[in-house]
């Protein structure tokens, strides 16, 4: 925030920098509800901070050279200088999507120093951050919110007396209910497990099949015959769950009902369930998946009628929780520790 104007509401820049909250609101929502993020919805929002940061950097300025180098200049570049690499290097390493690299990039754009904003007799944030970078603020933020999650997690599966190795990870489902649902299996034919199939991937294979979840439990012997995999295989889409498809995985055509095969033992087969078909047919990687963790998770989700899930919360939620608690609050850690 530049100084001399601490009587006003807040300066120019500061008022259209909350356009950010609903922006990253509607982001969250659609994270939680498609896993996917249109890359040109940050194109705007970046437009925009870069133009308020020269707006600001003019304000600056003007108020003198405590304002221009302590109070704008150090912050920018923490901002442009640690914030930026840091979201970069963790997306390089994938410990970020595409889409949480982007949010972060925005908002080292959009939120370089600590804005004022007067409501009332308070001026908010509460809590401000040595370094005076509110981008900063903001990721560590969404850290601590994140790092809060499995304890949330945790604490609800032990009300609910769901006891699990994985209850801090996820919670028990409908397996009926997987095809509309986002996370990754928690469960193998052996037990839980932390790296089941991605559910994304789930619905990629079932696609390419042309079939239903339902299909696959109403058949699991005949459709591990890899000789019931189709001639023309359809497009496996991305996964996502609002795709041009049936949410189930189907195409909408008809699927004739396989022979059934005695259900005394299973048979085996070169190729079980066409898991090594799919992923040498399909173009890229469906989600890193190997044919045994498929095969693991189409067993899995064949035979269960309850199946644990990580609901894999996309970053984007902590981050927008962390830009409203930053915005309004400030700096979570610095609360904690004074």
């Amino acid at each position: 925030m530049t100084p001399a104007v601490a009587a006003t509401v807040a300066t120019g820049p500061d008022l259209l920098r909350l356009v950010a909250l609903p922006v990253f609101a509607w982001v969250a929502v659609r994270d939680i509800k498609t896993r996917r993020v249109s890359s040109t919805v940050w194109i705007p929002l970046a437009l925009l901070g870069a133009a308020l940061l020269v707006w600001e950097a003019q304000l600056a300025r003007a108020a003198g050279p405590h304002a221009w180098t302590a109070e704008f200049l150090v912050p920018a570049a923490i901002s442009l200088g640690f914030v930026v690499p840091i979201a970069y290097l963790f997306w390089w390493f994938g410990g970020f999507g595409g889409a949480d690299a982007k949010a972060l990039l925005v908002l080292a754009l959009l939120f370089p120093t600590f804005p004022e904003y007067a409501v009332g007799s308070w001026t908010l944030p509460l809590t401000t951050s040595p370094l005076g970078a509110l981008s900063f603020t903001i990721l560590t933020n969404a850290v601590v919110v994140a790092v809060a999650i499995p304890v949330v997690l945790a604490v609800r599966n032990a009300v609910a007396g769901r006891i699990a190795p994985v209850m801090v990870l996820g919670w028990p489902v409908a397996t009926e209910s997987l095809s509309e649902r986002h996370g990754q299996l928690l469960e193998t034919p052996e037990g839980v497990s932390l790296s089941g199939l991605d559910l994304d991937a789930l619905r990629m294979y079932l696609r390419w099949r042309g079939l239903s979840l339902a299909d696959v439990r109403a058949h699991p012997e005949a459709y591990r015959d890899p000789a019931t995999l189709p001639e023309e295989p359809n497009p496996p889409t991305d996964g996502a769950v609002d795709a041009d498809v049936r949410g189930d995985g189907g195409t909408g055509a008809l699927v004739q009902d396989p022979p059934q095969s005695s259900p005394a033992r299973k048979r085996t087969f070169d190729d079980p369930w066409g898991a090594e078909a799919f992923l040498e047919d399909i173009e890229g990687s469906a989600y890193g998946t190997t044919p045994a963790k498929l095969r693991a998770g189409l067993d899995v989700v064949a035979e269960e009628e309850t199946v644990w899930i990580s609901p894999g919360t996309p970053f984007l939620v902590p981050v927008f929780v962390g830009l409203v608690i930053a915005v309004t609050y400030g700096d979570l850690l610095l609360g904690a520790f004074f």
